[in-house]
């Protein structure tokens, strides 16, 4: 995919740009979204020029990228998720390098998808899954397409099948769908 296909994705996904009024609203009052989406864009900069090899832009929005991420509390490397990432809010999400994330992810804030320390295995995850607050996806995990993770579930251990509402500590499927 292009830079311009990756961004009208994330795009798509984002309520407040579907009218130049509730941007203008969203860039006048700089609420939260305004400052989430241009971490969002950094990210997709750093990948098209990191894919295109041109490195010193790439290590150019990479720094931006990196300086916001601090403040927004955003851990997230480049070639990680696919087109479609909605964030919604700000504050402590975490996401290891080797993590493969599909299309249309939704994060919902305090996130970590990562490894378990024990070996470097880190989660491969479908399309259309959405993360409630403070889901947690560790280790060698496999998850299917369509999955909603309850807040607060920590998934330690495959769904593969996909098309279910998974939540709990360790996580187990609540609901088919």
């Amino acid at each position: 995919m292009t830079f311009k296909e990756y961004i009208r994705a994330d795009r798509e996904r984002c309520e407040f740009l579907d009218s130049r009024k509730s941007w203008l609203r969203v860039w006048l009052l700089r609420e939260h979204e305004y400052y989430i989406w241009r971490y969002q864009k950094l990210l997709r900069k750093e990948e098209f020029y990191a894919k295109k090899g041109n490195t010193l832009f790439s290590t150019f929005f990479r720094i931006r990228k990196n300086v916001r991420g601090r403040k927004l509390g955003f851990t997230i490397h480049k070639f990680v998720f696919g087109p479609g990432l909605r964030i919604w809010h700000f504050g402590n999400i975490t996401v290891n390098a080797e993590a493969r994330v599909g299309r249309n992810c939704t994060l919902h804030g305090d996130n970590c998808i990562g490894n378990n320390g024990k070996d470097n295995k880190c989660p491969v995850i479908g399309d259309n899954v959405e993360l409630g607050v403070g889901a947690k996806i560790i280790g060698d995990v496999v998850l299917g397409d369509n999955i909603i993770i309850g807040a607060g579930a920590i998934v330690n251990h495959s769904f593969p099948e996909g098309n279910v509402v998974i939540a709990g500590v360790p996580a187990k499927i609540v609901k088919r769908l």
